[in-house]
C-alpha cells in the first residue's frame, strides 16, 4: 500500500510539473532566453536534489547515491541527444519560439516509453540472468559506434524515418506556425512541426535503448531507476535552451560519452561476478566529463586564437 501511494504521488507530482511548465510559464510561445533557461535549469536541478534528499530520508544513503548517479548518467548521455535536436530544428527551419512546445510533447512521450522500457528491462533481468551480458555487450558496441561517428555530419532529411513519415502523411511544407496538423480543403495535413516531433520521439527511443540498460548497472530498484531517469528528462528542455549555442563547441563530448558507455557496459558484464562500488562509478563519470570539458575549452580557445 505504501509503495502504491509512493508511485501515485510521483505520477501526480510529474503531471503538476508538466502542467505548470507548459500551461503557466510557457503558455505563450516565445524564444527562451539564456537567462530564462538558466533559471529554469536551476529550478529543475533544485527539485531533483530535493527529491534526492527525500530518497535519502525514505530509503537510506545507498539508494540516494544510486539516484544521483543514475540522474548524472542520464544527464551526461542526454547531451549528445541535444546536439541532434539542434540539427533537427535547423534542418526543418522550426522557429526558436516553437522549440519548447515540440520538446515538451517529445519529453511527455519519452516519459511513457521509458516507463515501458524500464519495466520490460527489469522483467528480462528477473527472467534471464544472462541478460546482463547482452546489455553490456550492446553498450560497448554503442560506445564504439559513437566514437566512430564523432565529427561526422548528420543527414536528417534522407533518414529512413523521415522518408516513411512523409510517405504516410500529406505535408504543408511551408507552414511556420505552432500546430502539428492543419485542415486544408476538408483534409488534414501534417506540418513540419509534427515531422520534427516524430523524429525526436524516435531519437529518444533509440537513445533509451542505451540509457535504460546503462542505469541497470547502477541499480535494479524500479523506483530509483524510473525517478532518476524522469527527473533528468524533465530538465532536458531547459538544459537544451541553455546549452544549444555551445553544444557544438563540446569537441570531446562524444569521446566522453563513448568512454562512459564502455565503462558501464563492462560494469554490466561483470555484475554477476564483481561489484564495482557506486561511488567509483559516480567518480569515474564525473572525472571523464570534466576532462572532456577542459579539453574542449582548450581546443576552442586554440581555434579562436588561430582564427585571429
Amino acid at each position: 500500500m505504501e509503495t502504491s501511494l509512493l508511485w501515485i504521488g510521483l505520477i501526480v507530482l510529474i503531471l503538476i510539473f508538466l502542467i505548470i511548465d507548459l500551461g503557466v510559464f510557457n503558455r505563450i510561445p516565445h524564444v527562451i532566453s539564456a537567462k530564462e533557461a538558466l533559471k529554469t535549469s536551476l529550478c529543475w536541478v533544485g527539485l531533483s536534489l530535493l527529491f534526492n534528499l527525500f530518497v535519502w530520508y525514505d530509503k537510506g544513503p545507498e539508494p540516494a547515491v544510486a539516484f544521483f548517479t543514475g540522474y548524472l548518467l542520464e544527464k551526461l548521455l542526454s547531451l549528445d541527444n541535444m546536439f541532434i535536436f539542434l540539427v533537427i530544428f535547423n534542418t526543418f527551419g522550426i522557429a526558436p519560439r516553437h522549440h519548447h512546445r515540440i520538446l515538451f510533447w517529445g519529453i511527455l512521450g519519452a516519459i511513457v516509453f521509458r516507463l515501458i522500457f524500464i519495466l520490460l528491462g527489469l522483467k528480462l533481468i528477473e527472467t534471464f540472468s544472462w541478460i546482463f551480458y547482452l546489455f553490456g555487450a550492446a553498450l560497448i558496441y554503442s560506445a564504439y559506434k559513437i566514437y566512430q561517428q564523432k565529427g561526422k555530419p548528420i543527414d536528417i532529411e534522407n533518414n529512413r524515418i523521415v522518408q516513411l513519415v512523409k510517405k504516410w502523411f500529406h505535408f504543408q511544407e511551408n507552414y511556420k506556425g505552432r500546430r502539428f496538423f492543419l485542415k486544408i480543403k476538408g483534409k488534414w495535413v501534417a506540418t513540419p512541426g509534427f515531422l520534427v516531433l516524430v523524429i525526436i520521439e524516435v531519437c529518444d527511443i533509440i537513445f533509451a535503448i542505451d540509457s535504460i540498460p546503462a542505469i541497470f548497472a547502477i541499480t535494479l530498484d524500479p523506483f530509483i531507476v524510473f525517478t532518476s531517469n524522469i527527473f533528468a528528462v524533465l530538465g532536458l528542455r531547459a538544459l537544451y535552451f541553455l546549452l544549444a549555442d555551445i553544444i557544438p563547441r563540446f569537441y570531446y563530448l562524444q569521446h566522453a560519452i563513448s568512454i562512459i558507455l564502455g565503462f558501464i557496459g563492462i560494469k554490466l558484464i561483470l555484475a554477476n561476478h564483481f561489484e564495482i562500488p557506486l561511488i567509483f562509478s559516480l567518480s569515474f563519470m564525473g572525472l571523464t566529463f570534466f576532462i572532456a570539458i577542459v579539453a574542449s575549452y582548450c581546443k576552442d580557445k586554440y581555434i579562436s586564437e588561430d582564427t585571429h
